[in-house]
């Protein structure tokens, strides 16, 4: 489903919903809720992003009450530097949070996060789930961020009071194997998360399906407690910000049958284009290391010797496509109890909810399987955000995570603090063809001193691989330029040639090179306004990227 049909789409269902004039009548007369949805590893899969065959109806009637951006972008195609620049509204090489072992704090005692902003004039904020990627803050998950103890599910929250075993499982026959490996672990002497990493070694699979209830699994036992939380909310005159964040549809892909029945695996639609790209360098791919760390595909890969590519064959091809959108269609219901309440209670007239998956994911397109790329499937992420007092709407322009911060903070009527990287969107929610900005930027590093920067427009992408270091705290020289790459998705959605070095293209690589020289500018000026400048930048090593990470 193009662009046209995707504002068809959302044109004819607003007919059926809420007509636009009964938003004037959504006043703010009090600080505005806000219910901030995160999802993990979510791309832009559902029907009102043009995916036919996927049942997401949940997050399509979120779309309906909201704004949809179609050309949103995060800032680093992996949990922890997504979520920080998100949440801190700053940029990585800002934040130095690169990888999955950084903590945000060590870097920036100091920072500031989106919670944090609306707990200091005066919401509660709470959280549950994963908001923040647990390895870029403390246990308590950045406690000044939140006004309570951050909200964690026990086992009552789980049917039959039974966690998942190994953290993700529920099939019975998974169970006992689990418990095997579980009982050899001991037998050295393990116990607890130690015995549990261990036992992941041998027995970890990919997807599983069970016939359970939803709250057998962590995300539908964390809507429970949401709900819970929503329910003691809805008592009070004090304005909120809670948190609900989602696992799936992460690796492994975990659901409940009925999630599996949506759909005929043979029906899975392939990734239309698996090669590299033409003239395109090495360094721009990977292996698809977190998914190899799944015991059940090392055995499936043909590619095991080469840098980068997996060659999986067709039949796992469509069972991980099968999981991907069962275990985004258990997301999806849970997203509906949330709504429903929200709508039941009568706080959906004076609450802000934002959905967001916190970068794209590949699904064999370029052989890629998972994130860990400046690629359109890895950066290109879902984003919908819905002001009751906003008529709903679609929108083309081009915009990033970072402007989640100063957009809600402008739509709760909160100051926006000015050491942001982001614009706040507001203007695109109260007209869809308005201009906000003309790029996104997403980078990502490679080994253990290159950097890829890759700037999006509404047609073209292009990313410049650099070596020796560089950040953007730094001054740009040519002569760290290791490879660059540019994409025509008018022309070549799939991004199948890279066509930096043809003639035809000359006068658009210029263009996006001034693009890319003034980002890079204006991001070494910024940085030296705010004292981010370090004599000791230019000779760190960029952190080697995390292929096995999640």
């Amino acid at each position: 489903m193009g662009i046209k049909n995707i504002s068809g789409f959302l044109g004819n269902a607003l007919l059926l919903a809420l007509p636009v004039q009964l938003y004037a009548q959504y006043e703010k007369t009090e600080k505005p809720n806000v219910l901030f949805i995160s999802i993990d590893d979510l791309k832009p899969e559902m029907g009102v992003y043009g995916n036919d065959m996927i049942r997401t109806p949940n997050m399509d009637r979120l779309a309906l009450m909201g704004t949809l951006f179609l050309e949103n972008h995060c800032q680093q195609a992996v949990c922890a530097p997504s979520r920080v620049s998100l949440l801190t509204g700053k940029r990585p090489d800002y934040t130095k949070v690169w990888d999955l072992n950084t903590l945000m704090r060590d870097m920036h005692p100091d920072i500031l996060t989106l919670p944090q902003h609306f707990k200091e004039n005066g919401y509660r904020t709470l959280g549950t789930g994963k908001i923040f990627d647990f390895r870029s803050v403390t246990r308590e998950q950045d406690q000044i961020s939140w006004s309570d103890s951050y909200l964690r599910v026990t086992e009552n929250y789980f049917h039959d009071r039974q966690r998942p075993i190994l953290y993700y499982y529920q099939n019975p026959e998974n169970r006992v194997t689990a418990k095997k490996y579980l009982a050899k672990a001991e037998e050295q002497g393990l116990t607890g998360n130690d015995a549990i990493q261990n036992a992941l070694q041998y027995f970890k699979p990919s997807v599983e399906s069970a016939d359970v209830p939803d709250n057998a699994y962590h995300d539908g036992a964390m809507t429970l407690l949401a709900l819970e939380t929503l329910s003691e909310l809805a008592q009070s005159d004090e304005p909120f910000f809670l948190a609900v964040g989602y696992h799936l549809p992460h690796l492994p892909f975990v659901a409940p049958d009925k999630y599996w029945e949506l759909y005929d695996r043979e029906q899975m639609p392939l990734a239309p284009f698996q090669k590299p790209a033409k003239n395109s360098p090495a360094i721009a791919y990977h292996n698809s290391g977190e998914l190899r760390s799944y015991t059940d595909i090392p055995p499936l890969a043909s590619f095991s010797d080469q840098p980068y590519g997996i060659g999986l064959p067709e039949y796992k091809q469509k069972e991980l496509i099968h999981g991907y959108y069962a275990a985004t269609s258990f997301v999806d219901a849970q997203i509906g109890k949330l709504l429903d309440f929200l709508e039941d209670s009568g706080l959906i007239e004076n609450t802000i909810i934002v959905l967001w998956g916190d970068h794209g994911w590949h699904l064999g397109d370029h052989d890629l399987w998972c994130k860990h790329t400046n690629f359109e499937q890895s950066t290109r992420s879902p984003l919908i955000i819905s002001a009751p007092w906003l008529p709903p709407g679609v929108t083309t322009g081009v915009t990033e995570f970072v402007d989640v911060f100063p957009t809600l903070s402008e739509l709760a009527g909160l100051s926006i603090p000015e050491n942001l990287d982001g614009l706040s969107l507001v203007p695109l929610m109260k007209d869809p063809d308005d201009f906000v900005k003309d790029i996104a930027v997403s980078q990502f590093p490679r080994g253990n001193n290159i950097m890829g920067y890759s700037i999006r427009t509404g047609r073209y992408r292009l990313t410049y691989w650099m070596g020796e270091g560089y950040r953007t705290t730094m001054p740009f020289s040519e002569e760290m330029l290791v490879a660059k790459e540019l994409y025509d998705y008018r022309r070549d959605p799939l991004e199948t040639v890279n066509v930096a070095g043809r003639l035809f293209y000359r006068k658009v690589y210029r263009n996006m090179r001034h693009k890319m020289l003034e980002f890079f500018e204006s991001q070494l000026e910024q940085n030296r306004e705010y004292g981010s400048v370090r004599q000791g930048d230019q000779q760190s090593p960029v952190t080697p990227p995390i292929q096995t990470g999640n």
